[in-house]
């Protein structure tokens, strides 16, 4: 048998030529790193052949490095990771992508750069050149930097003179992902550095509870994090938590909701129940592909009256036909719907730890008719080893994931990051968690459901609808 490192290097030379074969055939472009980011660029990840070269890729390089590299080196690329996070929070406080990005492709010197955000030359340039060497920007010359196809990711698109002359204002309009940014280099990694002292103290170490978090022993505080986010000295990153949301929205597609069930099955009339579904954006689609099914949209008061402005805005007449109505509906109390076709929770069960995600789905249970259909969206976290060939067989649709060829992890590894990435953020500010698709089959049966069919698209998309019926 081939040695490791034999067959990671034959994955990434036979995926590499996948990969241009099929740009060339289908005139698309391979993404340069050199370049900044433009939405063409992933254009090539439409196609899944493309797609699943360019994971092949990624998961055998990063497998390879770590096979290669000595252990100590290795490991301290995790250890190290609060040393990246800080430095890419001084760059995107400081405004540095977008210095860069109005500098143009020659770059520009850090003396400038840091004159331009009052901060220390010498002290920005180490951070830099850290950063440049992960990817993050790109020096050209000793101390002159410029933009690459990562960095620009942190780019407003905003002049640097509207960023310094208004900085609460900057996420403002801006596309979501520098908002996202933010938000997971400012209070996530603050909050992370405490898990352990959360997980060994004894009142904590075993608690549900979002108010017994590594982030209410962080920041000192009682309130659990929405709450937080309100008091008045947390304004700004009300805020930017605001931007962030719109930043996860944009990672998937505005009319995912159509894929993720089969709406046309319904009857003429069928009520689609959107459970905690803010302001109606995931519904919007829907309605309008839809107009025969009846939508109740259900979330706390303030955010139904938004709810409502939108739809005056975006779809009016579904609100004057009655197709689509808003509910003030707290989802730990009884259901008030009782003849509800489907149930809709997109990514609320993440919020929650099993007690309270119990209870959600435990009210549901209460009202559901026999052939009511429950549809939870959220991410669902792949194990990072194989399924038993019994087990792939006995599963249900969907609930295995197209695993990745051997020598490579199951999952595909650091290349497919995102969603453990979001399950740690769940541990850290709320106690809930991102659930394996075995979790989640556990959770529903303990409160009167059946999971019966798990929806993967073969693209890219974090998210993963399940389905499930009254057992």
């Amino acid at each position: 048998m081939a040695n490791l490192t034999t067959e990671l290097s034959k994955i990434i030379s036979e995926s590499v030529a996948t990969l241009e074969r099929v740009c060339k055939q289908n005139s698309l472009s391979l993404p340069r790193l050199d370049e900044p980011f433009t939405p063409s660029s992933e254009a090539f990840r439409a196609n899944p052949e493309a797609a699943e070269a360019a994971n092949k890729i990624a998961a055998a390089a990063l497998q390879l490095a770590a096979a290669v590299l000595p252990p100590p080196a290795a490991i301290t690329s995790v250890i190290s990771g609060h040393f990246k996070s800080a430095a890419l929070r001084v760059c995107l406080e400081a405004n540095v992508t977008e210095i860069l990005r109005e500098a143009g492709p020659n770059g520009l010197h850090v003396r400038y750069i840091a004159a331009k955000s009052n901060i220390s030359s010498t002290k920005l340039a180490r951070l830099m050149r850290y950063l440049a060497t992960h990817h993050v920007y790109k020096e050209l010359q000793p101390d002159v930097f410029t933009n690459n196809r990562i960095s620009s990711m942190l780019d407003t698109g905003k002049s640097v003179e509207e960023l310094f002359s208004s900085p609460e204002n900057r996420y403002d309009n801006a596309h979501g992902f520098p908002a996202l940014a933010g938000h997971h280099l400012d209070e996530i990694p603050k909050s992370t550095a405490y898990l352990w002292e959360t997980l060994s103290d004894p009142v904590s170490a075993h608690s549900d509870e979002v108010t017994q978090t590594a982030f209410n022993k962080a920041f000192n505080e009682e309130l659990p994090i929405w709450a937080w986010y309100e008091k008045p000295d947390q304004k700004g990153r009300l805020r930017r938590f605001g931007s962030a949301m719109r930043g996860v929205e944009a990672l998937q597609p505005p009319d995912a909701i159509l894929s993720a069930f089969d709406w046309s099955s319904l009857p003429n009339g069928s009520v689609v129940v959107d459970v905690g579904g803010g302001v109606g954006t995931s519904s919007l689609p829907l309605a309008e592909a839809y107009p025969n099914l009846e939508i109740v949209i259900q979330d706390r008061p303030p955010v139904v009256e938004d709810g409502l402005k939108l739809w005056k805005v975006k779809l009016p007449k579904a609100l004057e036909t009655g197709q689509v109505k808003f509910q003030v509906h707290d989802f730990f109390t009884a259901q008030p719907i009782t003849n509800a076709s489907v149930y809709l929770l997109k990514q609320i069960m993440h919020d929650w730890s099993d007690p309270y995600a119990s209870k959600i789905l435990t009210e549901l249970r209460k009202t559901a008719k026999q052939d009511t259909k429950l549809v939870l969206i959220d991410t669902i976290i792949p194990f990072a080893c194989r399924y038993s060939k019994a087990e792939a067989e006995d599963a249900i649709p969907g609930a295995v994931p197209a695993e990745a060829p051997e020598p490579l992890l199951a999952n595909y590894g650091g290349a497919n990051e995102i969603g453990y990435v979001g399950d740690m953020t769940m541990l850290t500010v709320f106690n809930s968690l991102e659930r394996t698709v075995k979790h989640i089959s556990a959770l529903l049966e303990s409160t009167g459901w059946r999971l019966t069919r798990v929806r993967r698209d073969g693209s890219n998309n974090f998210l993963q609808p399940v389905e499930a019926v009254p057992i």
